[in-house]
């Protein structure tokens, strides 16, 4: 009896610990718009990123494309973590601050973006990583 409720919760555990149908993915997206007053400081539109689902964001890193094919040890241009527990969140804007998160070396802050340069999002929330490449639009 102890052996087929072992194998009872065993089966149970793979089951719910196991994607079968690939609906576990979880999708990032980017997109430019247009901001609402322009300072005259930015020759690029804000970026924002969103996710499909909230997510506790454990780091967030931005690398150009450039630096990751010529470098083995690329240097990330925006680089956040999380010391202890981040707030889900499901978007959040380049260079911006996220909830919970700090920059990797205390009091940097991020590079400004250069329009038509391929750049890639590597982001891990947890176990999860993702990445999204993409190219800032100009104003």
């Amino acid at each position: 009896m102890l052996l087929v409720l072992a194998l009872g919760l065993g089966g149970l555990s793979f089951h719910l610990n196991h994607d079968w149908s690939g609906g576990n993915k979880i999708k990032v997206h980017h997109r430019s718009r247009p901001a609402g007053a322009y300072d005259g400081r930015s020759t690029l539109q804000p970026l924002f990123f969103a996710f499909d689902r909230s997510l506790k964001l454990t780091s967030l890193r931005v690398i150009p494309i450039s630096e990751i094919q010529t470098n083995k040890y690329p240097h990330p241009i925006w680089h956040l973590i999380s010391k202890s527990n981040s707030v889900p969140v499901s978007d959040f804007t380049y260079g911006c601050s996220i909830k919970g998160m700090q920059p990797a070396v205390p009091g940097a802050t991020p590079d400004p973006l250069e329009p038509g340069v391929t750049y890639r999002l590597l982001v891990e929330a947890g176990p999860l990583k993702l990445q999204d490449d993409f190219v800032p639009v100009p104003r």
